[in-house]
């Protein structure tokens, strides 16, 4: 297909071209979790690191007879949507680029490396900083005789969801760099909207975080400050 074709690609061929894209993401998904799985147990004692850091770590327990399998098919499908994302963000990429100038599509790779690079910076955000400060918060709150004894279900799903958010809401600039390219979000609109952006990322972050204003603050804070980078980057990609 030329790039006349590609110009003028019917409506029903574009649907059926995004069927191959979500099709080939969902594979890299799968060949990702596939990888994690082979890992799953340090990659398991890793998420229980946090609880077990505690001053007086609470005590974890299999409610389900099949809820070890559960959490580890669990852990394997967010390891594949993280080691997937490169595939994801590709797709995406090439899904668009008929769109793009030919100077535009160079910028391919760098959007792939800094989407799977912003990725993981909110993992480890998330890992390090939101997950120890909510554990501690919670058990700190309790009675002097009620222990506090956690299902490894709720508590595998707490810390998958956490870390999962947190790796989405930084891809927040690459979201923007493609916006941006694309013609759909300018660093103008950005900046007016500035003051409304905020009340947005209080609102994610109490959506994202455990229910308490500190936790909260902690991931606005950071969330504040990719807004301004991404009006930036929407300023460099809008020339």
């Amino acid at each position: 297909m030329n790039k006349e074709e590609k110009g003028t690609m019917p409506f029903l061929n574009h649907l059926e071209e995004m069927r191959w894209r979500i099709i080939k993401s969902l594979v890299g998904i799968v060949i990702g979790a596939g990888i994690t799985f082979i890992f799953i147990d340090p990659i398991f004692k890793i998420l229980l690191n946090p609880a077990m850091a505690l001053e007086n770590p609470p005590q974890l327990q299999v409610l389900t007879v099949y809820g070890m399998f559960m959490i580890r098919w669990g852990i394997a499908i967010v390891g594949g949507i993280i080691l997937g994302l490169p595939v994801i963000t590709y797709q995406m990429w090439k899904f668009i680029t008929p769109g793009l100038l030919k100077n535009e599509k160079k910028y391919a790779a760098p959007v792939i490396i800094f989407s799977f690079i912003a990725f993981i910076i909110g993992i480890l955000f998330a890992y390090f900083v939101i997950i120890p400060f909510s554990l501690r918060f919670f058990t700190s709150i309790g009675y002097v005789d009620v222990q506090n004894n956690f299902s490894i279900n709720y508590y595998f799903s707490y810390i998958l969801w956490i870390l999962l958010a947190a790796g989405l809401v930084f891809e927040l600039p690459i979201l923007v760099l493609i916006l941006s390219q694309i013609g759909l979000l300018t660093p103008s609109f950005m900046r007016h909207y500035r003051k409304h952006s905020i009340f947005v990322i209080l609102v994610l972050s109490a959506f994202i975080t455990p229910p308490d204003p500190i936790s909260l603050m902690i991931m606005a804070l950071p969330l504040t400050f990719l807004y301004e980078i991404s009006i930036w980057i929407s300023k460099f990609a809008s020339k």
